[in-house]
């Protein structure tokens, strides 16, 4: 653990560095948090407009500023617009060679980073080990063995080449290197609207050069994909993720404190094209008050692979269901059924979200009993009517397509067909819309099938999850008897009685175990209104 004296060295040198670089802390300062969080942004003196921090967007690490990088441009710009890395990798790279380079114009900002993160890429094997049975157990190994490969295949010769060039004959490179540059761009990348002629200053100087009557040879705009006739090309805003010191400092919070925004004529704040965060709150923040900014709507799935920690009762959480690619091409008729699924525009996937419970049949809020909203009919012969339980149906229609194409019978195919054939008979040989095929498949096949088929999805998904890690009852009970050491500080016991009758375990271990837990309860939640509805479709004949 480093000392709070180095800390506090640390800390001098990256505020000299940011202010260096014009960087501006009006009614904030940067320090240190706990063990868990590490840096954080707190209120000083509250700024009177409540812009809180100023920082110039020509310090952002983007895809731009590597492609203009004396040492790493030259070598990356082919393989740029060859399609061989993308944007991301741009910049994972240039924090990967600057963390190695003796002289880094910045090793302030570099060496106050993290140098360990509590998603699983970093988990130890018995760590990773209680995710089993959990989709981000199989994404992680997945995406370390995808790192490892790119890392062996293109990073490591490249970064010794690049510090070769550089004039550093000494330092030495490891995958470790590029894990931790990999997890910090994911922990702390922001997406950036800036202005199209910044993003492309080529294409300015192209406009400037045929409004003065320019036909010298420069860059082809046009080749870059943009239009330079357009008089409304400077104007339009560019999307492009990137790392801006200062505010990567903030952390997460449903209820944010404050809001980042981009001034690009500096009306705002009197810096022009400058990223700053601005207060949220009517009132004015109290002084020593940790100024937190929201990462957005994300489950602990998506928190813990991305930024490593997990919310307990996270509003936001979900499962993801799909039915496996892989397994079409074992489905009698499968290929068939690959063209109406290709038809119906049909999703093989879907988000569950915890807030669609909120509609379904089992939720206790009023709002989720008002049955006004219009029932939308599928069947355009009146054969089949709408069901009952429509309104109550939480799950996506675009998975149920899914669902209904893969589990439809020989005859059922044969009515699909049959169907689509009249329609286009009887409208002038129109092909059908992916509209028109799905309620010709909900009409020919109904419901039953497809909810049978998710209620087969949901029941392996919990066995998986009981399989590799207990019940939800064996999760609830171990969250009972420990604590994790995130809530003491520096991981040292906080002396009451409470802690002192817990077992101390590892953020790692306690994220886990609540976001699996969480897992469970959705999927056991979900599984029970697919059971109803199957329960209903069978009984109305659907």
């Amino acid at each position: 653990m480093v000392s709070n004296e180095k800390q506090e060295s640390k800390l001098q040198l990256l505020l000299e560095w940011l202010k260096l670089n014009g960087v501006e802390l009006r009614g904030c300062n940067i320090k240190y948090s706990d063990a868990n969080k590490g840096f954080g942004v707190y209120s000083s003196d509250s700024a009177k407009d409540g812009v809180l921090l100023v920082v110039p967007l020509n310090l952002a690490i983007t895809p731009m500023r590597v492609l203009q990088d004396p040492i790493l441009g030259p070598e990356c710009s082919a393989m740029f617009e060859e399609g061989e890395v993308d944007d991301r990798f741009l910049i994972i790279l240039f924090l990967t060679l600057e963390s190695k380079r003796k002289n880094s114009s910045w090793k302030p900002y570099l060496d106050i980073l993290p140098t360990t993160f509590g998603n699983p890429l970093w988990y130890s094997d018995e760590e990773l080990s209680e995710l089993k049975g959990t989709t981000l157990f199989k994404a992680t190994e997945l995406q370390k063995k995808s790192l490892q490969s790119l890392y062996d295949n293109k990073v490591e010769k490249l970064v010794k080449k690049l510090l070769v060039l550089d004039g550093d004959l000494e330092s030495e490179v490891c995958f470790n290197d590029f894990l931790w540059a990999n997890s910090i761009f994911w922990t702390r990348a922001l997406s950036i609207p800036l202005p199209r002629s910044s993003v492309f200053p080529q294409v300015q100087e192209e406009q400037q050069n045929h409004a003065n009557g320019d036909n010298g040879k420069g860059h082809d705009a046009e080749s870059e994909g943009v239009d330079v006739n357009s008089s409304t090309t400077q104007d339009e805003t560019v999307w492009v993720e990137g790392l801006v010191p200062g505010i990567d400092f903030c952390n997460h919070d449903l209820r944010a404190a404050a809001t980042w925004e981009v001034d690009g004529t500096g009306s705002a704040t009197g810096v022009p094209l400058s990223m700053y965060l601005l207060s949220v709150e009517e009132a004015h923040l109290q002084t020593g008050k940790e100024i937190s900014i929201s990462y957005g709507n994300k489950g602990n799935e998506e928190l813990l692979y991305l930024y490593g920690f997990v919310m307990d009762n996270n509003p936001d959480d979900y499962i993801m269901a799909h039915y496996p690619a892989e397994a079409i091409k074992d489905v009698p008729f499968s290929d068939t059924k690959l063209q109406l699924l290709e038809a119906q525009k049909a999703e093989m996937r879907c988000l569950l979200s915890k807030s669609l419970l909120d509609h379904g049949f089992f939720s206790n809020k009023k709002e989720a009993n008002d049955n006004s909203t219009e029932v939308p009919n599928y069947s355009w012969s009146g054969q089949r009517k709408p069901p009952s339980y429509l309104n109550k149906l939480i799950f996506p229609e675009e998975f149920l397509t899914c669902l209904r194409t893969i589990a439809m019978r020989e005859d059922e195919i044969f009515k699909v067909s049959s169907l689509l054939q009249e329609l286009v008979e009887s409208d002038g040989e129109r092909q059908p819309s992916d509209v028109e095929v799905r309620a010709a498949v909900w009409e020919a096949c109904g419901d039953s099938g497809a909810l049978q088929m998710l209620v087969d999805l949901l029941s392996t998904r919990m066995m998986d999850l009981e399989e590799g890690s207990g019940t939800e009852d064996s999760d609830t009970e171990l969250l009972e008897k420990v604590y994790c050491y995130k809530t003491i500080e520096d991981g040292k016991s906080n002396g009451t009685d409470e802690a002192s009758k817990k077992q101390e375990v590892s953020r790692n271990k306690w994220a886990s175990i609540l976001y699996r837990r969480g897992q469970k309860q959705l999927t056991r939640q979900f599984l029970k209104e697919a059971e109803h509805a199957l329960q209903l479709a069978l009984s109305e004949g659907n």
